[in-house]
């Protein structure tokens, strides 16, 4: 099973990028997934997450407003795109799946990294002021 993150690069402050995770080895169209990220010098930190239905969406309250994620079923892909982004975005930002289907937890829940079984290699966001 693989989680395949791309779409990073280097963007200039206020601008758009679009990161994709691709899953292969097994389907996650049926399972929660969720986006963290990393910067030099921190710990990792929740940033989106989808239900399984993708019927509730989750985010940190740094990315609220400008960040939307969503899951593509029949690709069998979550994407996140980003919007107005700021140098203090700058990240590696991972991908995420549940290996469990159709299941619901708290909304707590979704912002942990405990809850994901599965994670990508990671994709590079540089954002320059």
């Amino acid at each position: 099973v693989q989680l395949q993150a791309s779409g990073g690069g280097l963007v200039q402050a206020g601008g758009s990028l679009r990161l994709s995770c691709a899953a292969s080895g097994r389907t996650f169209s049926n399972s929660a997934m969720g986006w963290f990220r990393q910067a030099p010098g921190k710990e990792r930190e929740f940033v989106a997450a989808i239900s399984w239905s993708g019927g509730s969406t989750y985010y940190a309250d740094s990315v609220k407003g400008r960040f939307t994620i969503s899951r593509d079923n029949t690709k069998n892909t979550v994407n996140l795109q980003m919007n107005s982004l700021k140098p203090e975005d700058t990240a590696v930002y991972y991908c995420a799946a549940d290996s469990r289907s159709r299941t619901t937890y708290s909304s707590n829940t979704y912002y942990t990294g405990a809850l994901y079984d599965y994670w990508g290699q990671g994709t590079l966001v540089t954002v320059s002021s």
